[in-house]
């Protein structure tokens, strides 16, 4: 039977592994579990290919609290991020509002592709040019909006109040601001905004040119909730948000540049007609990292792509990839690359492995390229296969400067895309791959960036505690020197490992 077969080859395995040890006499006998390179370099049965979910990390030694564990990793040579997660540049994940949420949390976004050279342009400009606390892009309606169809629209967006402009867009004379609070009472979903609103010669405003600061005390005075920031000509330049001065007053793990603008990558695909215009405009705007977005990354025309910007534009920075193989890192690192992008086929919503047969499972991808990528002082990003805090310690104990995450972030309210409700009542946003090699599908809400990574960065700091590293990098030398042990884990022990025998749980 399957169980049977399961069953010898582990036994099969854990003994080539102990006749390993017993030859090369680890200085680690007294140790549980075995070192990296005794379970991804073993040539006795063959190579395996192992995901996350199929190894544990083994718990070290805690001499120091929780607080001491610093996530500080590079995301290219000379990118640091305070928070080692970066958001993926699919259409569903990241755009200015994802970029400048990961960027004040301490990560990076990568703004994709799948849209015109200028609206990229746009939205790496909207992130470069980000004033903390200054809404510079809010949902503006017009005042001939139906107060049905605004109904529907706080539904979709989660969002409560509304500038109100001639044309219902950004930049155009504001004519005044409504809330739900204004419709409580209202008799007609057939009434129009401009019956409820508050109309602009009642509001409390200010001009362009104060600062936060300002702004928080107008606020404060006025015991409003909002400060419209207008032009001279009354047009609307920007919101201003007390709640977001009272939430977010301070980030002190934000991605910066030596300018203090928040930091941010785009994606370009190195088939697009257009591929080498649309660098030089991204460098124009002040993107501060390139990433080649190919699904096999190990091809001529990202290789010819390294090297040309790497001609033009010898200070940006370039992130090769996807590749999982050495070999495939070595022609990215020949070519220049300043970071590599790890993992093929293994998002949650890919069906490449599937579909083409070709690929690598995750984890064995992440530490061979990391292997080899760390020899040539290249930091590696894990990309795909991460479902749950848990898979980024793995990556992090297995190498990986910073993961890559997709689905972990689709969902929550930064992402692009309006809310919509399952038969259920739960709460979602749509989540797809790749045309050419992935499927559409939902993920649940899963609220704010700025409540949800500060969750994960917890998650990781307490995983590396428990392995006895006060830092991600600290976790990756123990790898490496083989004082981090790690066990392979049967179906049964993976099954144990997660939520188990309830009825149902929240």
């Amino acid at each position: 039977s399957f169980q049977q077969g399961e069953f010898s080859w582990a036994v099969k395995m854990s003994t080539a592994m102990h006749d390993q040890r017993d030859r090369s006499r680890s200085p680690h006998e007294e140790e549980n579990g075995f070192s990296a390179k005794e379970i991804f370099e073993n040539r006795e049965l063959g190579m395996v290919g192992y995901a996350y979910d199929d190894l544990i990390c083994m718990p070290g030694h805690i001499c120091f609290g929780v607080h001491d564990v610093a996530l500080e990793a590079k995301f290219t040579k000379n990118i640091m991020l305070k928070t080692p997660i970066v958001s993926s540049p699919m259409d569903t994940v990241t755009e200015a509002g994802m970029a400048i949420a990961m960027a004040l949390e301490g990560g990076i976004g990568i703004i994709h592709t799948s849209m015109s050279l200028e609206e990229q342009v746009k939205q790496v400009t909207t992130v470069k040019r980000y004033e903390q606390g200054f809404i510079k892009d809010p949902i503006c309606i017009s005042a001939t909006m139906s107060l049905a169809d605004l109904a529907k629209l706080i539904e979709q967006t989660g969002i409560t109040s509304f500038p109100i402009t001639e044309d219902g867009k950004m930049g155009s004379r504001l004519l005044g601001l409504v809330t739900k609070r204004d419709t409580d009472f209202s008799a007609s979903p057939t009434s129009t905004v401009a019956s409820v609103m508050s109309p602009f010669e009642r509001l409390t405003k200010a001009e362009a040119g104060l600062d936060l600061k300002e702004a928080n005390r107008i606020l404060s005075d006025s015991k409003k909730g909002k400060l419209p920031i207008v032009d001279s000509q009354g047009k609307l330049l920007a919101i201003v948000a007390r709640k977001d001065l009272i939430k977010n007053a301070e980030y002190p793990l934000a991605t910066k540049d030596k300018n203090k603008s928040l930091m941010v990558a785009a994606a370009v695909g190195t088939r697009l007609p257009d591929r080498k215009e649309r660098i030089k405009a991204l460098v124009a705007a002040g993107v501060d990292a390139i990433v080649f977005d190919n699904r096999q990354g190990d091809n001529e025309e990202q290789q010819e792509m390294i090297r040309w910007a790497k001609s033009e534009f010898p200070a940006l920075e370039l992130i090769g990839g996807n590749v999982v193989t050495k070999r495939q890192a070595m022609n990215l690192i020949r070519c220049g690359v300043d970071a590599i992008r790890v993992g093929m086929g293994i998002g949650s919503v890919s069906t490449a492995h599937k579909d083409r047969g070709c690929g690598r499972a995750q984890a064995s991808a992440v530490y061979n390229v990391a292997t080899i990528a760390r020899a040539h002082g290249v930091p590696v990003i894990a990309d795909g296969g991460i479902t749950s805090p848990g898979h980024v310690v793995k990556a992090l104990c297995l190498g990986a400067g910073t993961v890559m995450c997709g689905s972990l972030l689709a969902g929550t309210e930064e992402s692009p895309g309006e809310y919509f409700y399952a038969d259920s009542g739960m709460r979602l946003k749509a989540y797809r791959g790749l045309e050419s090699s992935g499927v559409k599908g939902s993920v649940q809400d899963k609220g704010s960036v700025h409540k949800y990574m500060p969750y994960l960065s917890q998650s990781l700091k307490h995983g590396l505690q428990d392995i006895g590293a006060a830092s991600a990098g600290a976790a990756a030398d123990q790898m490496r020197s083989g004082e981090l042990r790690f066990e392979l884990r049967s179906a049964a022990a993976q099954r144990e490992g997660g939520i188990h025998g309830l009825h149902s749980f929240e």
